[in-house]
C-alpha cells in the first residue's frame, strides 16, 4: 500500500518543476497582454488564447488524470469579463461621440477610425503605449469628423463631435482595464492553484 502512495508523492514532486515556472511564465505573459490592451490591441483575448494553448498542451506533462491548468468553469469566467470589458470600451466610444452631438456616421466613423489609428499609431509612432493611445485618439477624431461630413455637416461643426469621440475612445481603453486586470488575476490564480 506504500509502494503506489511514495509512486504519487513522487510523480507529484516530478511535476513541481514544471507547474510552478509554467505558473511564473504565465504570470509574466499574462501582464505583457494586460500591457497589450492599453495599447489598443486584443490583449486580453490573447491572455485567454495562452491559457487555452497551455490546457492543451497540459496532456504532454500531466498525468492523464489530472485536470488541466484552467478549468472550463474559469475559462468562461474570463471570456465574459473580457466581453465585458469590449462592451465598456464600445459603449464609452460611442457615447462619447453622441454626447458631444456625433450623428450615427460619426460614431461609426469614430469607431472605425479608432481601430484603424490604433494601428497605424502602433507602427507609425515608434513608442508603443503612447503611439497607440494616440493613433486611436486621433483616429477616433478623424473618423468622427469624416463621417460627420459625409453628412454634409461643415467643418467647424465637427469638431465638438470629434472631439467628444477621442474623449470617449480614451475612457473607453481605460474603462476596460479593470476588466483585463481581473481576467489575468483570476488565470494567475487558477494557474497557481493548480
Amino acid at each position: 500500500m506504500t509502494e503506489p502512495l511514495a509512486d504519487t508523492a513522487a510523480t507529484a514532486l516530478d511535476l513541481a518543476w514544471i507547474a510552478w515556472p509554467v505558473a511564473g511564465l504565465f504570470a509574466l505573459a499574462g501582464f505583457a497582454c494586460v500591457v497589450l490592451m492599453l495599447l489598443g490591441l486584443p490583449g486580453t483575448w490573447f491572455m485567454i488564447g495562452l491559457a487555452v494553448a497551455i490546457d492543451l498542451v497540459d496532456g504532454w506533462w500531466l498525468p492523464a488524470d489530472d485536470r488541466p491548468t484552467f478549468s472550463i468553469e474559469v475559462l468562461a469566467v474570463a471570456v465574459v469579463l473580457a466581453g465585458l470589458g469590449e462592451l465598456v470600451e464600445f459603449i464609452a466610444s460611442a457615447l462619447g461621440a453622441k454626447r458631444a452631438g456625433a450623428s450615427r456616421s460619426g460614431i461609426v466613423g469614430a469607431l472605425l477610425g479608432s481601430m484603424a489609428g490604433a494601428v497605424a499609431g502602433t507602427f507609425l509612432i515608434l513608442i508603443p503605449l503612447v503611439g497607440t493611445v494616440v493613433g486611436a485618439m486621433a483616429g477616433s477624431y478623424l473618423g468622427a469628423m469624416a463621417g460627420e461630413l459625409a453628412v454634409g455637416r461643415s467643418v467647424p461643426s465637427t469638431v465638438k463631435p470629434a472631439t467628444g469621440a477621442a474623449i470617449g475612445r480614451l475612457l473607453g481603453t481605460l474603462g476596460k482595464l479593470p476588466f483585463s486586470v481581473a481576467v489575468w488575476a483570476i488565470l494567475c490564480a487558477a494557474a497557481v492553484l493548480d
